[in-house]
């Protein structure tokens, strides 16, 4: 079992030095040079943290959701796949209900209203078991 002391009484270790000396006034040309040579790489590793930044807002968020439907609705997935399949594209369920949603934001609110009115009603939350 390994303990761990409190981050208060932990010591700093000693192979650690700070990033940038504190230099009163140079007493050399050789320090200035060395102290200028310093600060790209300072640049460079802050470049390096902004791409990877931004590499993280290009990646969409994905979300994870659950629905209840009647199994004659379901089983019309299956269908579209095979469609799909005899189309030469292998298609996910999530890529199948996101194609369709696709497809319902293009119609009118009318024909939306008619769609919806014609599906089965059914009760919401997770079917019995049995």
């Amino acid at each position: 079992m390994v303990t761990r002391t409190p981050t208060a009484a932990r010591k700093p270790s000693p192979a650690r030095k700070p990033a940038i000396a504190k230099v009163s006034a140079p007493a050399s040309p050789t320090q200035v040079v060395a102290k200028n040579i310093s600060a790209p790489k300072v640049a460079a590793k802050v470049s390096k943290k902004h791409k990877k930044e931004k590499r993280h807002e290009d990646k969409l968020k994905v979300v994870r959701d659950s629905f209840t439907m009647p199994q004659n609705d379901y089983d019309l997935i299956a269908t579209l796949k095979a469609k799909a399949l005899s189309g030469g594209v292998h298609a996910k369920k999530s890529e199948l209900l996101r194609a369709g949603l696709h497809l319902l934001i293009k119609v009118s609110a009318t024909q939306l209203k008619s769609e919806i009115a014609a599906l089965e009603i059914i009760k919401t939350g997770r079917p019995k078991k049995g």
